[in-house]
């Protein structure tokens, strides 16, 4: 199953990113471009993990308002980089059932294939996360008990959620479904469609 895969890859990414457990590491992706969908859920997913640990930094009482700016300013960048992401994977499936006969009552789904993959890369950060919140030995024992009982939904979110990815792509390469990407069309950060941008040119 292509979520198989897909959580294994954000495992990956995961842990490959605490080993040093910086947001100023570098990036390497050990997958080529001829393992194309591969190389994009591993990018992807990097994206987002780095991104969990800005939302984390930018949230000190303490920072200074300059190094906030500068901060700010690097998740903008980052959340267009996430976007562009999904839309690359998107890609991909559109192209690779690009000659499926599709059936004269398809369906369309509420979202694209790659959102909800953005939706299953983050669900991998958040069971991460709360995996190390109930473990934290010098966590109370109620904290451990909360932070459990919440990573049991959402491992139970996870696998929901790659059941009905692996559903819509198999509907969508039987015909059942299909595909209809909208480009994102941010206007925040085109200087020609945000007044703000517009008005310094």
């Amino acid at each position: 199953m292509f979520t198989s895969k897909a959580n294994k890859i954000f495992q990956d990414v995961i842990e490959k990113y605490h080993v040093i457990n910086t947001v100023d590491q570098s990036f390497t992706n050990p997958y080529t471009k001829s393992d194309l969908l591969e190389h994009l859920l591993y990018r992807k997913c990097w994206i987002d993990t780095v991104q969990w640990h800005y939302e984390d930094i930018i949230r000190d009482p303490q920072i200074d308002p300059v190094e906030a700016l500068a901060l700010k300013r690097k998740i903008d960048a980052s959340n267009q980089d996430r976007t562009d992401m999904v839309e690359y994977i998107d890609s991909y499936f559109l192209e690779k059932y690009k000659d499926v006969t599709v059936k004269d009552d398809a369906t369309i789904n509420t979202e694209s294939p790659a959102w909800g993959v953005d939706r299953l890369s983050i669900l991998a950060l958040k069971v991460y996360h709360m995996q190390e919140e109930a473990t934290r030995v010098e966590a109370s024992d109620e904290h451990r008990v909360a932070c459990q009982n919440k990573l049991n939904i959402l491992l139970e979110q996870r696998e929901d959620l790659s059941t009905a990815i692996d559903t819509l792509l198999s509907d969508i390469e039987k015909g059942y479904k299909y595909m209809k990407v909208y480009k994102q069309m941010k206007m925040y950060n085109d200087d020609e469609l945000n007044p703000v941008l517009r008005g310094l040119k």
